[in-house]
């Protein structure tokens, strides 16, 4: 019974499962105090003595159980609430009895509440030379009398019966002794029963670092692979596309991480394997135009170039900027869209093809089974975490040859988080904007500054430009979202009102045809104000719009506030984010708002991001086993991190397939049948 109530209730179906079960804490139960020397600022005290007293006071809700336990010092009270009848059988005045629990001080006199008590025969017996552990477990559990003290007893008796040997090193002796770790047997022996608090963070060390060292070395082991053995199409030359356009057409210079950046693509498309290489950059550090670099050099090869964008919008922003800049090279793009017409589809598709189409933009439209390409070599998908990687997936297949994969992402990621979500792909950054960006101005104001916002906005129109009303998502509830936006866009309507002012609205429950339509009118500048909820966090360019609202802005995450901000600034004049809050907001909303109006660097903000929110929650992060760590966070263990990278990269350079006597062990453990998470099986 107690063994499917563990199953159903915590997973545990093994005693390999309850040996990874670990304590969320410990008590010391080392020490007996005597009663004297308790003083307020101690937490948790045990103490041995007489029982010399024990009645029942009060009655019905007041009902309680009172004890004093005296040693050669002193006198202290024990007092239940609950399970009276039960204690009251169970203790005996005059009796020896060692008590545990937490302090309280009531007129002055220490007291412990429901403490742990137990005669001196059951405390000697149980050999107190380690601290106790204390699991989490469920009020199920705790009903059917397995609370996290009967927990530990069970993991207590395991390893009575478990021997060394049936637990397998999966760290090399030579990383273990640089780093001075121990080994794994003793780790969790005593991240269970540590005889003291340094043990039990030696303990922690050790399996926080064997959690990493096992993802960054699986996450090596794909990329050396796919390095080896991937093969890729051949990019062997810069040519002519590539050469006039860098020396006549590019409209700006590029700044010394586009260069940088560029150089890592170029190596990886000229190595004959296929590059799958993440690209990141803040908002406006100009990873668009190294995309379309990078496509001239696919079209130098003799090969076309797609770029995948997530909204209509995006793609089509995409297509004018590149039917521009290419024209005077005479280099066919095309569009191809859900919206795009049936009898210029058919001649797209055509296109695309027999190779007369070089550059292909679109959305998901792209990687329909309709669209055959005539000899793809570079894929490009713009804001990758909006895709699924079975689409993403989709796009390997339009060659024989897999094209070379260049996926760019506009929220930045930390490094840390990019080492674990990301680790299977290599990464380049762009951490520099061009010169001359004006950065954004961010303000945070409350509500009762609403009116003195509000001429604020009119000057800027005034001045002819143009605002973003942004509205909180409710992903809870549609409903109630398209509720607080209609009442947001009347508001905005009554400080606004027409014909002295145009206003677009788009929102999630708009159709497609006509969100495109509104979207369109205020990127024409038909319209002044634009009111909507989050679906213009990405894709939308109007270098025009000088200001953004952002409504309840203690609603928002920080890299979707960053995000959002990046919508204004991307032209000439100074651009503002005016960040608006109810009065009240919390400690953590605060923070939030502070960091914001301090920084516009995406990266800063993406650290503290994740440091606030944890990497669970982090937009585009992947939901895979490398995230799954039971012990190590990947932003307070950051140091140790870098540490199993190291470790792990130094392995794979000198032994990449493991082969060697000493990694035999270790390549056995990644083989076994845990190998989707970082715990091996007990052999």
């Amino acid at each position: 019974m107690r063994a499917d109530m563990l199953k159903k209730e915590l997973q545990i179906f093994t005693f390999e499962d309850l040996l990874f079960y670990f304590p969320f804490k410990h008590l010391d139960k080392t020490q007996i105090h005597t009663i004297a020397t308790i003083t307020a600022g101690m937490d948790f005290v045990q103490v041995r003595g007489r029982l010399i007293s024990m009645e029942v006071l009060g009655e019905k809700r007041g009902r309680r159980l009172v004890a004093h336990l005296r040693d050669g010092s002193g006198i202290i009270e024990l007092t239940w609430f609950q399970g009276i009848n039960w204690v009251q059988k169970m203790l005996v005045v005059g009796n020896e009895y060692v008590a545990f629990g937490r302090l309280s001080f009531f007129l002055g006199k220490p007291q412990l509440s429901h403490p742990e008590i137990e005669t001196l025969k059951e405390s000697n017996e149980a050999g107190k030379n380690f601290l106790e552990p204390i699991y989490s477990v469920t009020e199920k559990l705790k009903a059917r009398g397995l609370n996290g003290r009967a927990l530990g007893k069970l993991m207590y008796q395991l390893f009575l019966v478990l021997e060394e040997k049936e637990i397998t090193e999966n760290i090399p002796l030579t990383i273990l002794q640089h780093h001075a770790m121990c080994s794994r047997w003793n780790a969790l022996k005593q991240i269970h029963f540590p005889k003291n608090y340094q043990q039990y963070e030696s303990a922690l060390i050790r399996l926080k670092f064997e959690e990493l060292f096992i993802s960054q070395l699986r996450w090596g082991m794909m990329r050396s692979a796919r390095h080896r053995y991937s093969r890729g199409i051949l990019f062997s030359k810069v040519g002519v596309h590539f050469n006039d356009f860098f020396h006549q057409y590019l409209p700006f210079p590029l700044t010394g991480a586009q260069k940088r950046v560029l150089k890592e693509i170029r190596q990886d498309m000229g190595s004959g394997i296929q590059m799958n290489r993440l690209l990141q950059g803040d908002v406006g550090s100009g990873k668009t135009i190294v995309a379309l670099m990078t496509m001239l050099i696919a079209l130098d090869n003799g090969c076309q170039a797609c770029i995948m964008a997530p909204t209509e919008i995006l793609a089509s922003q995409h297509f004018e900027q590149f039917s521009k800049l290419l024209n005077p090279l005479n280099i066919s793009v095309a569009l191809l869209t859900g919206s795009t017409k049936s009898a210029e589809r058919k001649s797209i598709l055509k296109g695309i093809e027999e190779g007369s189409i070089q550059i292909a933009v679109g959305t998901h439209a792209l990687i329909e089974d309709v669209v055959k390409f005539n000899n793809l070599g570079l894929a490009v998908v713009d804001e990758q975490h909006k895709f699924g990687v079975a689409q993403r997936a989709k796009l390997w297949k339009k060659n024989t040859v897999p094209p070379h994969m260049l996926v760019m992402t506009a929220t930045p990621i930390p490094r840390t988080l990019a080492m674990t979500a990301y680790g299977d792909l290599d990464y380049s950054v762009i951490d520099e904007l061009p010169p001359g960006r004006t950065p954004v101005t961010t303000v945070h104001r409350l509500d009762d500054a609403r009116p003195q916002v509000m001429d604020f906005i009119k000057a800027e129109i005034g001045n002819g430009r143009q605002v973003y009303f942004i509205f909180p998502l409710i992903e809870e509830s549609e409903k109630l979202q398209y509720e607080d936006l209609m009442r947001g866009f009347e508001n905005v309507k009554a400080w606004f009102p027409e014909p002295m002012f145009w206003i677009s609205m788009v929102h999630g429950r708009m159709p497609s045809d006509q969100k495109e339509i509104n979207m369109q009118r205020f990127v024409r500048g038909e319209t002044q104000i634009m009111v909507s909820t989050t679906v213009i966090e990405v894709g939308v360019n109007v270098p025009n719009a000088s200001v953004m609202i952002i409504e309840s802005a203690e609603k928002f995450g920080l890299s979707q506030l960053h995000q959002l901000r990046g919508r204004v600034g991307r032209g000439s004049e100074k651009s503002f984010c005016i960040l608006l809050t109810s009065n009240g907001i919390g400690k953590d909303a605060k923070e939030r708002i502070s960091i914001m109006c301090q920084t516009t660097d995406g990266f800063k903000i993406a650290e503290k991001d994740l440091e606030l929110r944890g990497p669970g929650d982090i937009q585009g992060t992947r939901q895979s086993g490398a995230m799954n760590f039971r012990l190590a966070d990947i932003s307070a263990d950051r140091g140790l991190l870098e540490q199993a990278k190291l470790e792990a990269d130094k392995l794979l350079k000198s032994d990449p397939d493991l082969k060697k006597p000493e990694h035999i062990a270790l390549k056995t453990f990644l083989q076994s049948d845990n190998a989707d998470t970082p715990w091996g099986k007990i052999s």
